[in-house]
């Protein structure tokens, strides 16, 4: 997609509307629009809700870039259980002052207003954060600078490093969510920059118009300015592919150590950002500066995520146990971390998983399962695996002897997203669990599928794909999907990867041009899953190039989708067998 088309569809997707604000009951007392000051003096707006009448209470405070009024169903449910609530528009964002910039501001924004809201009247001086996807960032980034009086987060389906599982995977340029998020959140900026400019209505009723819509705020000649206009930082994502000092300074994943609270870490098996939600976890249960800390870190992963709560996550039904309710399991949380209550979080297991397939919730005491066993399934063919209706198989066997599969690769017509972990623009694209079988049916998709199982077999970790392969371009990419065929022949997506080649060895750093011809081993991570696949049932591995529009297309000429227009196919070949026993590795775990 160019910069102009890109730009365009900014304009075109509207926000969300807010939810409804309802009249307060008389047992609650709300201030609109409280302001503070940040350091450097930008004056941001929150609604404070608190128990009408006398006392002090815990506060619970969340600071959003999708507007405060969207927090007020939660606050009035948080403050009929003991709590003040506190929700804030971020810098730049709707009512509260500033530059809007993601990320950038959030650590010491965060700070201050956990402090000022610490200080506020009938706070008892704990506060907690929450809030999921952009809002977790604040939560986690806000932990980092160590306020005083922050006492326990709950970061929800949200990520650990904004380069690797924000806006790129393994490489790839995350298109779909960062266009289409980017695009939702650029309404209100342009709606900011209309009401600033003081000549927008020039006294009609009717903004006028001038070459790009941007409604008289200036003459625009191209589209990378009307970005810059309404998301520079897209540019500058863009602009930095690689893991360097733009993405460091705000890295979760380098800052561990700074935070010193217990967390609850809410996932998702279908949430776009399920692997930075895992990371969060591990990195604070092994490396959060104190003790305390260490030990409090506690870990729920549901199914949906971005893709839903409820029962139904995409095409399958999960069962009357699997819906979940963000509110209520945040408000045990704090009940448990702030008001002494013993509930789920007292029972001394820290995870809490839904294993698909049986379709039940199940406590353990860590994550990973130490008792899942890491095993090869390795890739089989007589070299026709195009397709589900090819030869392609999977088994514990090693193969006797060396195989290939070829597929070319066309990035002008690549292997469409179905379902997955998406955001945000579900009417365009579902998100979630999806049957695969037009996308199996694609002779440049290489299908490996077991026999029909005999019995039940549970996958619950970690997922790799230990890929040998070699390509006729100088650059390429390589996808693996996990899916769960049932005997009616629905294939569900599970999990799933990419791997731009020349970022093989790590996305930091310069990238590394492939030799054509010559065959490299791409260890690609699909991230993880927790599924029975139940007797009847087969595994089945999908490899193939591309995954578009989740990922952006790989042009196969060594420069990024934002930099060439020449399009080039590759001829892609994987190896199995002897020296190259490519394999899936799965994490199975005795029931």
């Amino acid at each position: 997609m160019s910069r102009k088309t890109l730009c365009l569809f900014v304009l075109a997707v509207a926000s969300l509307p807010a939810l409804a604000f309802a009249q307060p009951a008389a047992d609650i007392v709300i201030e609109h629009a409280a302001a503070m000051k940040t350091r450097d003096g930008v004056t941001l707006k929150a609604d404070v809700y608190r128990p009408a009448g006398d006392g002090s209470f815990p506060l619970l405070l969340q600071r959003t870039p999708y507007n405060k009024d969207g927090g007020a169903d939660f606050a009035r449910k948080a403050v009929a259980h003991g709590f003040m609530v506190v929700i804030q528009d971020v810098r730049g964002r709707y009512t509260s002052a500033g530059e809007w910039y993601t990320f950038k501001h959030e650590m010491d924004d965060g700070y201050d207003t956990v402090e000022w809201a610490a200080a506020l009247p009938h706070s008892n001086g704990k506060v907690g954060l929450f809030g999921g996807s952009y809002v977790g960032a604040t939560v986690m980034l806000a932990a980092i600078s160590h306020p005083p009086h922050l006492a326990g987060i709950c970061p929800v389906v949200t990520a650990s490093n904004y380069h690797e599982n924000w806006t790129y995977q393994g490489g790839a340029f995350e298109q779909w969510f960062n266009e289409s998020w980017t695009a939702g959140l650029a309404q209100d900026t342009e709606n900011r920059l209309i009401r600033d400019d003081t000549n927008a209505l020039v006294g009609d009723r009717v903004l006028p118009l001038t070459g790009f819509p941007v409604f008289n705020i200036k003459p625009v000649t191209g589209g990378s300015q009307l970005t810059h206009e309404l998301a520079p930082y897209f540019l500058d994502w863009l602009a930095h592919p690689t893991y360097d000092s733009y993405w460091k300074q705000w890295s979760i994943e380098e800052n561990y150590q700074n935070i010193q609270v217990p967390a609850l870490t809410i996932a998702a098996w279908y949430d776009l950002f399920q692997d930075g939600s895992l990371r969060n976890y591990l990195g604070l249960k092994a490396h959060a500066g104190n003790q305390a800390a260490r030990n409090g870190q506690h870990l729920l992963i549901a199914i949906g995520g971005h893709s839903g709560w409820s029962r139904k996550v995409g095409d399958v039904d999960f069962g009357p146990d699997a819906a979940f309710d963000e509110t209520a399991v945040t408000l045990d949380w704090f009940e448990y971390l702030l008001l002494g209550k013993q509930n789920q979080f007292a029972s001394g297991n820290p995870v809490r998983i839904f294993v698909m397939g049986k379709n039940e919730w199940r406590d353990e005491p860590a994550w990973p399962l130490a008792r899942a066993t890491q095993t090869n399934y390795y890739l089989h063919s007589d070299g026709k695996a195009n397709s589900a209706s090819g030869d392609g198989s999977l088994s514990t066997a090693t193969p006797k002897k060396e195989g290939t599969d070829t597929f070319v690769y066309d990035p002008a017509n690549p292997v469409p997203t179905v379902g997955g972990p998406l955001c945000c623009d579900s009417d365009h694209l579902a998100p979630g669990p999806r049957d695969q079988k037009d996308v199996e049916a694609r002779s440049d998709v290489l299908v490996y599928s077991t026999p029909p199982l005999d019995q039940d077999l549970e996958v619950t970790g970690p997922v790799t794909l230990d890929l040998f392969a070699k390509s006729s371009a100088v650059d390429t990419d390589f996808t693996g999907k996990l899916v769960d065929v049932s005997p009616n022949g629905f294939a569900q997506n599970l999990t799933e990867g990419i791997l731009r080649a020349h970022f093989r060895a790590s996305t930091a750093g310069e990238p590394k041009p492939i030799t054509p011809g010559k065959v490299y081993e791409y260890k690609i991570d699909l991230w993880s899953t927790s599924n029975v696949f139940l007797k009847g049932h087969r595994i089945r591995l999908e490899v193939s190039s591309s995954n578009f529009p989740r990922f952006d297309r790989n042009l196969n000429t060594g420069k990024s989708a934002a930099e060439d227009t020449q399009f080039v196919k590759a001829t892609n070949t994987i190896l199995h067998g002897g020296a190259y026993s490519s394999a899936l590795i799965l994490p199975l775990a005795p029931r």
